[in-house]
């Protein structure tokens, strides 16, 4: 028994090992051997683009997003800002139509749909060649339009999503360690750009090429997600843009975050069931392989993690290091615990918010993995509720 339980406790943390750190070691040995794209020629005009833009009830912010959207630097000729209000019941309509004369147009669904049901409703008046999908939460840098934008000089290329740099007001901030794992997705998705693509857009801000974006999806679907699978479906790929920089804040609640994630992974899975024949490597190659270990293998981790726990409790009788591991994995626990009912707005200590993000991070893949086995799917679309979209705090 002791055996098994040793070698379940290899198996996991090697399948960690493999999916954190030794899939980007490989994206790096294959990103310096495979031949470089040949370098391509810049466009030689700005191609037309429409902004859409999905709210419900963002009174709060919407006006300096608009006045955000409308400082980028690309051509006001050739450019479409579109606000698909989603049966809002607040001013934020109020508020959109006050830019009327600045060239920001609005449509407003009767009735809730969400957000891919709103940009569902968008299709039939968008105009642009390119189709950039943004939130009402972030702040994007000036530049950062045309650096999207410029990547369609590449043929190949259908999708371009930016670079998230996750902020806050404080640096004690209750979501702490955030910024650690967006650093390192954008890390691992400039890896991938590299050598197969990557396997899905940021939602805070991404470009898409008319003809991929010009699909209805199920509702309960992610369009950032399904952006990539459905481009290389069609023979492109989606890259990631270093210079696009979007500011994203931190959710200032550890409960609000988990509540995020559930939501989030819940249409993640729901869209990869749906696009399930990209795990094909016969017919899609390295694709298949980044597509497995980005997103399959991070939602598999939590459930060997139970496996873990069980054999970490087996060898506790007689290995003092499983009851160390034991009594860490519950400190973690408690500070999960702690952070859940900690007053949204006060500072949280480190020492209790990055082991209570990590258990949470780890247990809304299982959540969502449950939602999915019951047909639930994911609730309706309700706007993450942020602190102010500024660069304030980098950390």
């Amino acid at each position: 028994m002791t055996a098994v339980c040793l070698w379940a406790l290899c198996g996991v943390g090697g399948f960690v090992f493999y999916t954190y750190l030794g899939y980007p070691l490989l994206l790096m040995i294959l990103a310096a051997v495979r031949r470089r794209h040949s370098p391509v020629a810049p466009l030689t005009e700005w191609p037309r683009i429409s902004i859409v833009l999905p709210a419900y009830n963002e009174e709060a912010v919407i006006r300096d997003t608009l006045e955000n959207l409308l400082r980028l630097d690309y051509p006001a000729d050739r450019r479409q800002i579109l606000v698909v209000s989603d049966a809002s019941t607040d001013r934020t309509d109020a508020i959109v139509g006050e830019y009327a004369s600045r060239g920001v147009e609005l449509l407003r669904l009767p009735h809730r749909r969400g957000k891919t049901g709103a940009e569902n409703a968008a299709l039939p008046v968008l105009r642009g060649e390119i189709i950039v999908n943004t939130d009402a939460s972030v702040h994007v840098e000036r530049g950062a339009l045309k650096a999207l934008i410029a990547h369609f000089a590449d043929p190949t290329v259908g999708v371009a999503s930016n670079r998230n740099v996750s902020v806050a007001r404080a640096p004690q901030h209750p979501n702490y360690a955030e910024s650690w794992y967006v650093g390192y997705e954008m890390w691992v998705r400039d890896l991938e750009s590299r050598v197969a693509g990557i396997v899905g857009a940021a939602g805070c801000l991404y470009a898409v090429r008319a003809p991929i974006h010009m699909r209805l999806l199920p509702e309960s679907l992610s369009r950032d997600f399904a952006a990539g699978l459905v481009a290389r479906e069609l023979g492109w790929r989606a890259v990631s843009v270093r210079e696009a920089v979007c500011y994203v804040p931190r959710i200032s609640s550890l409960r609000r975050e988990y509540r995020r994630k559930v939501r989030t992974m819940t249409r993640g899975m729901e869209t990869l069931y749906r696009e399930r024949q990209l795990l094909n490597p016969v017919r899609y190659g390295l694709f298949s392989w980044t597509l497995a270990s980005h997103k399959v293998c991070r939602w598999v981790i939590p459930h060997l993690g139970i496996v873990a726990l069980g054999a970490l409790a087996c060898l506790a009788w007689i290995a003092p290091w499983a009851r160390w591991a034991l009594g860490f994995a519950g400190f973690a626990a408690l500070c999960a615990v702690v952070a859940w009912f900690w007053p949204e707005g006060r500072r949280l200590p480190k020492v209790v918010a990055v082991p209570a993000y990590l258990v949470m991070g780890n247990l809304a893949p299982l959540h969502a993995s449950l939602r999915v086995a019951r047909g639930e799917g994911a609730p309706t679309w309700e706007p993450t509720r942020r602190e102010a979209a500024q660069p304030a705090v980098v950390a």
